[in-house]
């Protein structure tokens, strides 16, 4: 498959663009030759904010998708409401379900199986989409595959393109941080992940308490959005903030203690300014680059130690090493430069799923089905009892023997084009 190029990113394009269905819902489609004779797999996704649903053939075409978004709500709502998520997901999972099968031409009896969410996510939105999946698969009697959330995120660049394991992953989004080592679709060695809250989740505390919906730019943007289209403007040298983790020699993450820094700091200059919080800084421009490269720095620097760990206990093939990275994060164009310099002063290829798959979204749900269908691993008959899982580790912990090696990292200068 081609693939569009930027001098500094190899990055997936989006396999189809799509059109904008009913009630809010968008659906992509992509016909499929093969589909007649191909299995096929129902994904239903629900683990946070968007209820998603997608059929997908055995080669990975997207013969239907429906995305309910619950953005607009969340935005009013100054974050995300569990509960307020959990009833929009039973407004609207009946609907996007049906318009993804619509939409491809699939009748339930024509799926080889359904694969769901189920770990790690809200518990009640989770229990939104199992309840309704489950439901579902008794009813048309077809086999079930519970669906781990980060692994689906992780293998979905193997839809687009043959990435061959052992491949590095680093996960980025409103609810996680990690870094894992993919040896197979169901085989992940955890090698870092986030102590506190997740960049997203930090990104979107900075610019509620920047006032950033009040922005005439930013209103119906989320806040990491928000932030990244600010930061383009902004000048990350007029704010220093530090990261807490920088002498710890391992590949965790920590965003809380630079979060608390660029409060005080937005505190500090509404009283230089003369303004009452909720009023949009003269010099938010500055702050917001500052944060994003702050951020920056840290994915950079831990993703760089997870390189080297991986390098010096053979865990990476010499031939065509391969950074891959996703989750609704990912999409920060600054943050994939940043990783960029990274990858190319080690020798790995740094490829992402495009912004639309880096999202929670069907597709990737009914991948991971996809895959775990080939090799025959988790498929349920219709009637066993799952359980949801709203905590739920990926893979094998290694992070202590990471910190064990503390490894010292030679000198980059993260220099990241404007």
């Amino acid at each position: 498959m081609s693939r569009f190029r930027l001098p500094w990113l190899r990055i997936l394009p989006d396999p189809c663009p799509g059109t904008r269905g009913s009630a809010g819902t968008c659906v992509r489609v992509r016909a499929s030759s093969s589909s007649s004779s191909s299995r096929l797999v129902l994904g239903i996704e629900s683990s946070c904010d968007d209820t998603g649903a997608a059929v997908l053939d055995e080669a990975g075409a997207v013969l239907g998708e429906s995305l309910h978004s619950q953005k607009e709500v969340h935005l009013k709502t100054g974050g995300i409401i569990p509960t307020v998520a959990q009833q929009l997901h039973r407004e609207h999972i009946a609907q996007v379900v049906q318009e993804a099968l619509t939409r491809s031409g699939v009748s339930p009896g024509q799926l080889s199986a359904v694969a769901a969410t189920v770990k790690p996510g809200l518990a009640l939105s989770l229990g939104v989409g199992l309840r309704f999946s489950l439901q579902f698969v008794r009813r048309h009697r077809r086999p079930f595959i519970p669906v781990h959330h980060m692994e689906a995120h992780a293998l979905t660049v193997r839809m687009l393109r043959p990435v061959v394991f052992p491949f590095l992953v680093l996960l980025i989004s409103g609810g996680h941080a990690l870094l894992a080592l993919a040896r197979g679709v169901d085989d992940f060695l955890l090698l870092g992940q986030t102590l506190d809250e997740a960049p997203g989740d930090t990104m979107d505390k900075i610019a509620r308490r920047l006032s950033l919906t009040k922005h005439p730019r930013c209103s119906a943007l989320s806040g990491g959005q928000a932030l990244e289209l600010l930061a383009r403007e902004g000048d990350r040298s007029k704010f220093n903030f530090k990261t807490p983790m920088g002498q710890h020699y391992d590949c965790n993450f920590s965003f809380a203690g630079m979060r608390n820094q660029v409060t005080m700091t937005i505190k500090q200059q509404e009283e230089v300014e003369g303004v009452h919080p909720g009023t949009v800084l003269s010099c938010v421009n500055d702050i917001a680059a500052a944060t994003q490269h702050t951020i920056a720095r840290q994915l950079a620097k831990r993703t760089h130690r997870a390189i080297v760990f991986c390098k010096a206990k053979a865990l990476l093939p010499t031939s065509n090493p391969t950074l891959v990275v996703s989750g609704g994060v990912a999409s920060n164009q600054y943050f994939r430069k940043a990783l960029t310099v990274i990858t190319d002063a080690t020798g790995l290829h740094l490829l992402c799923p495009p912004a639309s798959l880096c999202t929670d979204n069907g597709v990737m749900i009914a991948w991971n089905g996809v895959e775990r269908l080939r090799e025959g691993r988790g498929i349920l008959p219709f009637d066993q009892e799952v359980s949801y899982e709203p905590k739920a580790q990926l893979g094998v912990d290694v992070t202590a023997d990471v910190k064990q090696a503390n490894i010292k990292l030679p000198s980059v200068k993260l220099r990241i084009p404007d």
